[in-house]
């Protein structure tokens, strides 16, 4: 077994763990106020499970990971780029926190196995569904890669919506000491309970990625909705 599937095997949460979850809130509360809302007591605290966030800052992935990792009461698993873990002394801390390196020209099949392995073990990962930052803050249409990992593994999913971290910590910008930021978690749900029956590949699919995308706008302002947010009169 090579060092990257023993961390992909890996679901305790040590104490690099539950320190650097620690650490992360104690530093977020510094700069801003933080409320976490929502199903918490519904967050499956074992098997494997996909928390699916929208993404519309640098601060989201520290506000999930610093906030759920002591509700779940294991680690998580990230995907990061390669880049990351070779910068020199962070590198091997990225390492220590589950983050998965991947290659900027790396076949999207590979990173989808590697997901798969991750699930498979009984782990859980978070992914963002759009696929990279949104500027306005708002839900922008998303990758089906998230809905396509979600039926293969038959993996619950953990809707979250982070409100107000584009205004905290705004793209291309330095973070904005003050304000609030709020995570709202939703009820996890499996798509084989919720699908039509009956769909081809392609159809099921696509009605995954809106019942995702769905479920996550749920829980965020109309403001950050987006794409995904009620029709307009």
């Amino acid at each position: 077994m090579t060092e990257a599937d023993a961390r992909s095997l890996r679901s305790d949460a040590n104490w690099f763990i539950r320190t650097t979850a620690f650490v992360a809130r104690t530093v977020t509360r510094c700069l801003t106020r933080v409320q976490v809302t929502g199903a918490l007591d519904a967050i499956p605290r074992e098997g494997p499970l996909i928390i699916a966030s929208n993404h519309a800052s640098n601060a989201d992935g520290v506000v999930v990971g610093a906030w759920l990792t002591p509700r779940l009461g294991r680690r998580i698993h990230w995907l990061g780029k390669r880049e990351m873990t070779e910068w020199p002394l962070v590198g091997p801390f990225v390492l220590a926190g589950s983050v998965h390196p991947v290659d900027r020209g790396n076949v999207e099949i590979d990173v989808f196995r590697l997901m798969l392995r991750i699930l498979a073990a009984g782990n859980v990962v978070v992914v963002f569904p759009e696929g990279t930052r949104s500027a306005s803050g708002a839900l922008q249409p998303a990758k089906d890669g998230v809905a396509m990992l979600a039926l293969k593994a038959n993996a619950p999913i953990l809707p979250v919506g982070v409100i107000d971290t584009d205004r905290f910590w705004p793209k291309g910008k330095i973070p904005r000491i003050g304000g609030r930021v709020e995570m709202r978690v939703g009820q996890p749900f499996r798509l084989a309970d919720i699908l039509p029956p009956g769909l081809d590949r392609r159809a099921a699919k696509a009605a995954a990625t809106e019942l995702i995308m769905a479920r996550i706008a749920e829980l965020l302002p109309a403001r950050q909705q987006g794409v995904y947010g009620p029709p307009k009169a």
